[in-house]
């Protein structure tokens, strides 16, 4: 390619996804499933193989809130992304 240097480089920084995911840890995200239903709430951890613990959470199916959680688990192997939420959970958005 170029041979310019690291195009993975930001600031001096390398970024990983591990980096991401150790950053978002206690803010809002949005996990969207395999099936299409989004969790929405606090990250509180999650492993290696994806396994997420939530906090706050919120069932989205079709994009209309179905259920509120205080805690919830959800197997990595279901998972398709983790986004991280721009707007605060209480607005009901």
């Amino acid at each position: 390619m170029s041979g310019s240097g690291d195009n993975n480089k930001v600031s001096g920084t390398t970024k990983t996804p591990a980096d991401f995911l150790k950053s978002i840890r206690g803010r809002p995200v949005v996990v969207k499933l395999n099936s299409g239903v989004d969790y929405r709430g606090i990250l509180a951890c999650l492993d290696g193989y994806m396994n997420i613990a939530m906090e706050q959470t919120e069932e989205y199916v079709n994009g209309q809130l179905k259920n509120k959680y205080g805690d919830a688990f959800i197997r990595g192997n279901n998972v398709l992304y983790i986004s991280t939420v721009n707007t605060p959970l209480a607005d009901g958005a």
